[in-house]
């Protein structure tokens, strides 16, 4: 019983199709037999998962299973503090993903929230409520302002219907409804405007419609459904630090058995070799290294919060950093969100307006130049009926007052009720001093014949001393048709066709600028004449002039995209708005270069999907598109090998929200739906706050890089100086007791400082990351393994210097031994100040982090305790060091961050030398005298 185009049937085709009469309905038993073969009008959630099962998942990750080895190994050597500090670590990490997938799991839920509780029908000629669930094809709904749309619905009859779908098509203007034959086969939904679609919202009139479709059958039930069957993407954090937990083990085991084999092929007892070779496992697995992350990520979350994004899923703020390409909705997001007036046209002049939003403040010029509005009465016929022929009201909000029922105001706003249209033209004539609250002791509406999607025209009827007059206002090339005079240079002249001509061409011209246009007109109502319809109200009236408005782009976004532009981020935007406009916003903004393409919803549905794939590089502009659409181009994005972002506030962005890499919610205009299905959302509906997250996720990336290298190498040069030491034969350089200790002092404090580092100056100046890109990529593994070796070859060094004064007296091991522990200390937390440059330690000021320089101090005070308190000295086989050996200690520490560091400064110099004295010549390089 399907059909494809319901808007192109005529009402008696549509009854027949469906077998019923519109003035009847269907009967009980009719209506009961259709449900009995579709089932209920309500959305189905699919098969969900049980919390218990969500919770489990969350322990099967590889790097949790090591850890959980690390507890074994730890319990075994009576480290059970460490046992429990690590299934502390597992348990946090498993509740958070618990936390973050049940959430997720809950945006079905609120899609039903959608759906209408009850529905108004027309069965077996009566009118009656029932449960909206019990709707079936061929229903007779009928609805007025304020209701729900029950199911998705053909109107056979609509009376001033006016339908906000902006959660479903993102239109920010309601769509005005009409009954009427739709001619076009394949028209996006926004212009289905004989269709009204489940979940949409009544604001304005009467309807009366046919059930075409219900339940999973609907618009919104094929989102439902898109987001059932998309996966949610795992983030490239996740995926790295899975490759890394693999690398480490295999590391650690290799080492750790050839320390082992090593130590007993020279010699040493087996049994202490073992302990040894344990605790070097230990060691060489960072087990802190997913509370450090996590730790990481949530500082960031805190720090990302005062920014105005607030993170649903941690490991979303890491994605955010490695986005190469912000899919943005247009409406609230790139644009204000409020429709603005900014080119008057009356009588041959052309006038600027200035100001933002809805504020009266502004200004009214003509060649620059500010106009008299006192003495020009053909502009204040303008702003008189622009502020009277309509029902918006824009409201003060002082500062201070509350906002969501929870923010204060920073500032004073202004706030519209009614429609966004209206509420422009209210703010054009307060901005020439000509409020409605100013004339309202000198106009009195008698009448109002509302605007009407046939007529496109809004009459109201004024009294006004003493006199009637009637304002209109409308569509230019209606209105043009109901006059017969014109206000030109403040008299009234008849309305040639030469005048007519200058008229319908302004008009154009703003059209060309994607400026939304709208005529005034009036006229004086004669003392003996009845005005008792719409046609005898518009006719023979007085054309006053032109307002062009449009939804104007945020001032900061046009910066923040070329930010992004100079951090090789491309921005998309997507939009249901029609492609003119949506192509002059992206101008402006910067978004569309020379050689960028504009694709409509309806060719891209005439794309293949390696068409799609073809196209989707240079297409910087998507109109006029659908929920399906968005998914398509999201999901071609990432086939391309993009980490996509995606923004959006409407129900029909939930599914390509999930889909995307990082999917981001609007919080003041985005719906539950798509909150829920997000990861990131942004509390001021800014694009310039995704801007800001990303330099945030970049930086937390660059911070988990740097401790990982700093962990990495730190364990590399403990394992190294075991290991040459049992290659070269010499005793144990430090004790299994010892090995844990460093571990404990130097991986835990430190290592968390460097994940609140602050960010380079350069950190938006480089092309994002390859998804695909290698945790140890850009010559992390050669930086680790290189200070690791270094390290462990110092630290041998000075253990070997201090056993050559008395090789074979015991108390001399132990003083080398105490010595290899210190520098072992020393020179990682030296290190770590190396790890906070891409470069080297000369290239950032190291008291700059003053939680890293805190964490060094406490690890180095934690050292001295364990070496200086008689108590401990035992348990630990260490005694004091003298001046000479701790001289000895210092420059064997800092030998592996300074000699590699002045390496790197004097290798850059050389290379910026050769750069400037001729070394090298670009080719194709023209010289001049």
């Amino acid at each position: 019983m399907e059909h494809k185009n319901w808007h192109q049937m005529s009402i008696e085709d549509l009854g027949a199709s469906l077998n019923v009469d519109p003035q009847i309905g269907l009967t009980e038993a009719e209506a009961e037999e259709r449900q009995q073969k579709s089932g209920a009008n309500e959305l189905s959630e699919g098969k969900g998962i049980s919390p218990i099962t969500l919770f489990l998942n969350q322990f099967k990750d590889f790097m949790v299973l090591v850890l959980v080895g690390a507890t074994l190994v730890s319990g075994l050597l009576g480290e059970y503090l460490d046992a429990i500090t690590i299934i502390a670590i597992i348990l946090l990490n498993g509740i958070l993903g618990f936390v973050q997938e049940f959430r997720a799991e809950r945006s079905l839920s609120a899609l039903k929230k959608l759906s209408a509780p009850t529905s108004k029908v027309l069965r077996n000629g009566k009118v009656m409520q029932i449960p909206a669930k019990n709707l079936v094809q061929g229903d007779i709904v009928m609805l007025e302002s304020g209701d729900r749309v029950p199911a998705d619905i053909r109107f056979v009859a609509a009376s001033n219907c006016d339908v906000e779908e902006s959660a479903l098509t993102g239109e920010s203007v309601p769509v005005s409804k009409h009954s009427r034959i739709i001619q076009q086969e394949e028209i996006p939904l926004g212009d289905q405007k004989n269709i009204g679609f489940m979940g949409t919202m009544v604001t304005r009139g009467t309807a009366k419609g046919i059930v075409i479709r219900t339940g999973m059958d609907t618009e919104m039930g094929k989102i439902a459904d898109l987001i059932q069957n998309t996966e949610a993407q795992e983030t490239p954090l996740q995926r790295r630090l899975e490759q890394l937990g693999k690398i480490l083990i295999v590391v650690a085991l290799v080492l750790t058995v050839l320390v082992v084999v090593a130590g007993i092929l020279h010699g040493q007892p087996a049994v202490g070799m073992f302990l040894a070779g344990v605790s070097l496992a230990v060691a060489a697995i960072p087990e802190g290294l997913p509370a450090i992350v996590t730790i990481a990520l949530a500082l960031g979350v805190q720090r990302m919060i005062k920014r105005k994004a607030i993170v649903r899923k941690l490991p979303s703020v890491e994605t955010l950093g490695s986005a190469s390409v912000i899919c943005s909705d247009k409406t609230g997001t790139l644009t204000q969100n409020k429709m603005t007036v900014t080119d008057v046209w009356q009588g041959g002049r052309h006038l600027k307006v200035s100001g933002e939003g809805y504020s009266p403040s502004g200004e009214i010029t003509y060649q620059d130049q500010i106009v008299d509005l006192k003495s020009d009465q053909s502009l204040r016929r303008l702003f008189q009926i622009s502020a009277l022929c309509n029902n918006a009201q824009i409201e003060e909000v002082p500062a201070g007052d509350m906002r969501n029922g929870k923010k204060l105001l920073e500032e004073t706003e202004w706030r519209l009720k009614g429609d966004p249209t209206e509420g422009a033209l209210v703010t054009l004539a307060s901005k020439a001093g000509v409020s409605p609250q100013s004339l309202s002791g000198l106009y009195e509406r008698v009448q109002e014949f509302p605007f009407d999607s046939e007529r496109k025209l809004m009459s109201v009827m004024m009294k006004h001393q003493g006199g009637r007059l009637i304002f209109t206002k409308g569509a230019p090339d209606v209105l043009i048709q109901e006059c017969t005079y014109i206000m030109w240079e403040g008299k009234v002249v008849p309305f040639t066709g030469t005048l007519r001509q200058r008229v319908t061409a302004a008009g154009e011209r703003m059209a060309s600028s994607a400026l939304r246009v709208l005529g005034m007109a009036y006229r004086e109502v004669k003392p003996e004449e009845h005005v008792d319809s719409e046609q005898k109200a518009e006719s023979q009236l007085i054309f006053v002039g032109l307002a062009g408005m449009i939804d104007p782009p945020r001032k900061e976004v046009r910066d923040a995209i070329a930010t992004c532009r100079r951090a090789g981020i491309k921005t998309v935007m997507i939009t249901g708005d029609h492609s003119m406009t949506a192509e002059a916003i992206a101008h402006q903004l910067g978004i569309l270069p020379r050689d960028g393409k504009v694709l409509t919803g309806q060719h891209l549905a005439s794309l293949s999907d390696e068409e799609l794939d073809n196209e989707v590089e240079q297409t910087y502009v998507y109109a006029r598109v659908s929920p399906e659409h968005k998914l398509r181009i999201v999901k071609s994005l990432q086939r391309k090998g993009h980490v996509v972002a995606m923004t959006g506030d409407g129900v029909n962005d939930a599914p390509a929200i999930k889909a995307a890499d990082i999917g981001i919610a609007m919080g003041i205009t985005g719906t539950d739906v798509t909150k829920e299905a997000s990861a990131l959302i942004l509390s001021d509906d800014n694009f310039s706050t995704i801007v800001s997250a990303i330099e945030e996720g970049r930086n937390i990336y660059e911070n988990i890089r740097k401790f990982i290298r700093y962990l990495l190498a730190s364990n590399v040069g403990e394992i190294l100086t075991m290991f040459f030491a049992m290659m070269a034969g010499l005793p144990l350089p430090l004790l299994p007791i010892q090995i844990l200790w460093v571990n404990l002092v130097t991986d835990g404090l430190p290592a968390m400082a460097l994940g609140v580092d602050q960010p380079e100056k350069d950190l938006m100046e480089h092309k994002p990351r390859s998804a695909k890109e290698n945790i140890f990529a850009r010559r992390l593994g050669w930086k680790i393994i290189s200070r690791g070796v270094l390290i462990g070859l110092c630290t041998l060094g000075a253990f070997w210097l201090t056993l050559q004064a008395a090789p074979d007296s015991e108390g001399q091991l132990v003083k080398a031994q105490s010595v290899a522990f210190a520098t072992l200390v020393m020179a990682q937390l030296i290190h770590v100040f190396d790890c906070r440059s891409s470069r080297s330690i000369f290239h950032r000021n190291p008291l700059q982090n003053k939680y890293l320089v805190l964490a060094v101090l406490s690890s180095v005070i934690l050292m001295l305790i364990v070496m200086y308190t008689p108590q401990l000295q035992p348990i630990f086989k260490t005694v004091p060091l003298d001046l000479r050996e701790w001289a000895l200690v210092i420059v064997a520490a800092g030998i592996p961050t300074f000699l590699l560091g002045i390496g790197s400064v004097w290798g850059g110099r050389r290379n910026r030398r050769r750069l400037t004295t001729g070394g090298y010549t670009p080719k194709n390089t023209k010289f001049s005298a």
